[in-house]
């Protein structure tokens, strides 16, 4: 199991027994007269919602002046939700400050890196670090949760929104020192980690230390790292300072907040131990081929992170989003494939944005459970079958993916990998997830994702697409897969520095070196034509955007480049070792039908197969407790040779020996007995 939290599991348990698969989405009656709030809640009977989550951007129509709050409309509505048994996940309204609070006291309002100060007009225009902010959110979260702390209604308490601001501020600057000094300790100890001596940047005291802000040339790369940590954990401490309040005045009531997938500025193997229940916001790209195993990677990282229990789906898109340049809807068959990939990989809940589609302001065009054209819509009755079928899924509630495989990431070495003037800007690490993720999906293989700190004890596989930072103990704990006797496969570009960004002295990749049986002297990025790879192995290929130039210190050459600067390098190296396991190391970026191949044979060495041993192209396989699902995300059917008789959930169908699944049809099967 990976790093996570049992308070996620139990708190999301006290809901599920008593709701079941929770179901919704957000809803905004402040933003409808009143007489259209009586509307919603029967329809959202009608579709089986069973939870929503109230109040996001209320905080000027709860606070209209500084102090002076109405509550009455929320009191009507959080009446009108229990009475009809629909649970609320009440937020404090803390993301998106009143015009008030930012005229009054402009230092609460962030300044970007350019020096400019945000106004109001948006949302997430606040500074995290202003003692005015936090005093007035504070002043609200404690209003909403003196007075509904105990209502009936309530039963989930969520902080902010989608945490992500930064701020280049003074204010900033003063709790970027602050950190700084419990980091390292010393202004000795920061400028070595820092590597100050370079470019004459050597600080004399703390004070003299600025968030990275617009300069002439480049940024000292170990700075900008240092500051991106302080910044997820000083949106933590935002985070934590409201959620201690509701633990405080409503004990016993989970506490969450809304998780981005991979967002790239919040650590959220630091975020997962504090929230109650591991929530997401995901929306998948309906026009991207690719889309379906990015998401799939996205729900095994939230059910990693709540350390392999249950998490729930906080947002997704029911059709359409507003916020890309060309936005493609969601089938009603594409959306309820979506949702129960979810619930496949491991989520008790799946929840949307929004219940009913804004007529004003930014977001008027982002789909809604409720469209503008009403219920007699080909969405919303779609929607109405979904919250229906959920009530058949029952049997999965609570249970676990059991995996073997374990991918391994980590926020920091995203960070740094990804910092200018490295030698290519081409080698992204997303990409390189997504690509060495995406074989082990097609197999129908368990995945889950993993710190490279974890304890990783239950995986004979464990895949690194790229850890450009790693630190000396994490390094040994990866190097502890092997010696146990399982499948270590490196990627490209890995353990290159350490943690505090610095290049590690020595032949690559220094820590896995004898490890892997090779060694590297330069990183090579490739022309647009490419480098030409042979290989007995696999079969001849050619790589492009990157290689490294190796040589063979005890370990087999996969593959080797033939031809022009790189003759006769390793471009895939192996090593078997005593203990029964294996090392792999990557040095290129092959085609993904190569990398396809060498996860297939990494797998075949770990002892690790997928649900079923032969899976059609497009289809997507999961076991979570008692049941198999079968997804097919493509445009034409798919039959699918199943081991035996099985029972589905959803439909009431047997299938005996093979299941038909229609283009974006999913099944959920469980073996029958008899």
């Amino acid at each position: 199991m990976t790093p996570g939290t049992a308070a996620a599991q139990s708190g999301l348990g006290t809901l599920t027994s008593d709701l079941g698969i929770l179901y919704g989405g957000d809803y905004n009656p402040e933003q409808w007269p009143a007489e259209v709030w009586r509307e919603d809640v029967a329809l959202m009977r009608e579709a089986g919602v069973n939870l929503v989550t109230l109040g996001v951007f209320s905080w000027a129509r709860l606070e209209p002046r500084p102090g002076d709050y109405d509550f009455d409309w929320l009191d009507e509505v959080l009446g009108l939700l229990h009475t009809a048994g629909i649970a609320v996940d009440l937020a404090t309204p803390t993301a998106s400050p009143p015009p008030w609070l930012g005229l009054r006291w402009p230092e609460t309002r962030a300044v970007t890196r350019d020096g400019v100060r945000l106004s109001h007009g948006s949302r997430n225009h606040f500074c995290p670090s202003s003692p005015v902010y936090r005093e007035r959110a504070l002043g609200i979260a404690r209003a909403l949760v003196e007075r509904y702390g105990a209502h009936p209604a309530v039963r989930m308490w969520h902080i902010g929104n989608e945490y992500g601001q930064v701020c280049h501020c003074d204010l900033c600057g003063a709790e970027l020192q602050a950190w700084l000094c419990r980091r390292h300790g010393t202004i000795d100890e920061l400028n070595r980690a820092w590597g100050t001596s370079f470019w004459s940047q050597r600080y004399d005291d703390w004070g003299e230390i600025v968030p990275p802000r617009a300069a002439p040339y480049l940024l000292n790369p170990s700075q900008v790292l240092d500051h991106r940590r302080f910044v997820s954990d000083q949106l933590l401490a935002l985070y934590l300072e409201q959620r201690d309040l509701v633990r405080q005045l409503a004990p016993g009531v989970p506490v969450t907040t809304n998780f981005m997938g991979f967002h790239h500025a919040t650590d959220y193997w630091r975020w997962a131990p504090h929230v109650d229940v591991v929530a997401d916001d995901v929306y998948g790209d309906p026009a991207d081929a690719q889309s379906p195993a990015m998401l799939a990677l996205t729900h095994d990282l939230m059910r990693s992170l709540a350390g392999g229990g249950p998490w729930m789906v906080m947002e997704q898109a029911a059709g359409a989003v507003n916020w890309r340049a060309h936005n493609v809807p969601k089938s009603p068959a594409r959306m309820r494939l979506d949702s129960l990939r979810a619930i496949a990989r491991g989520a008790d809940g799946s929840c949307f944005f929004q219940w009913r589609a804004s007529a004003f302001g930014a977001e008027r065009f982002h789909s809604g459970m409720l469209p503008h054209a009403g219920p007699d819509t080909r969405l919303h009755r779609a929607v109405r079958a979904h919250g229906a079928e959920l009530r058949l899924l029952a049997p999965v509630l609570g249970t676990r993916v059991e995996a073997r495989a374990a991918v391994v990431f980590d926020w920091s070495s995203w960070w740094a990998a990804e910092e200018p003037a490295q030698p290519s800007d081409r080698l992204r690490v997303m990409a390189q997830m997504q690509s060495y993720y995406r074989p082990l999906w097609q197999a129908g293989v368990a995945v889950d994702v993993a710190p490279p700190g974890a304890d990783l004890s239950g995986y004979d596989l464990v895949v690194v697409p790229q850890l450009y930072l790693l630190d000396d103990a994490d390094a040994q704990n990866l190097r502890g897969v092997v010696e146990r006797g399982g499948v270590l496969l490196l990627g490209p570009f890995s353990a290159v520095a350490d943690r505090d960004g610095h290049v590690r002295q020595g032949r690559f990749p220094v820590p896995f070196a004898d490890l892997i049986g090779a060694s590297g002297e330069e990183h090579c990025p490739l022309p647009d034509s490419g480098a030409p790879v042979a290989s007995d192995a696999i079969w001849d290929f050619t790589a492009h955007m990157w290689a490294e130039r190796l040589r063979l210190e005890g370990g087999e050459a996969v593959a080797e480049f033939m031809g022009a600067d790189l003759e006769g390098c390793p471009a895939i190296v192996r090593r078997p070792h005593s203990s029964g396991g294996e090392a792999w190391y990557v040095a290129a970026t092959p085609p993904q039908q190569v990398l396809d191949e060498v996860m297939r044979q990494c797998a075949e060495a770990a002892g690790v197969r997928g649900v079923l041993d032969h899976l059609p192209d497009g289809v997507e396989a999961v076991r979570r407790g008692p049941v198999m699902f079968l997804f097919n995300a493509g445009s034409e059917e798919r039959k699918v040779a199943l081991p035996g008789s099985f029972h589905d959930l959803l439909t009431g169908a047997h299938h005996a020996g093979a299941a038909h699944l229609p283009p974006e049809g999913v099944v959920a099967l469980i073996e029958r007995t008899s």
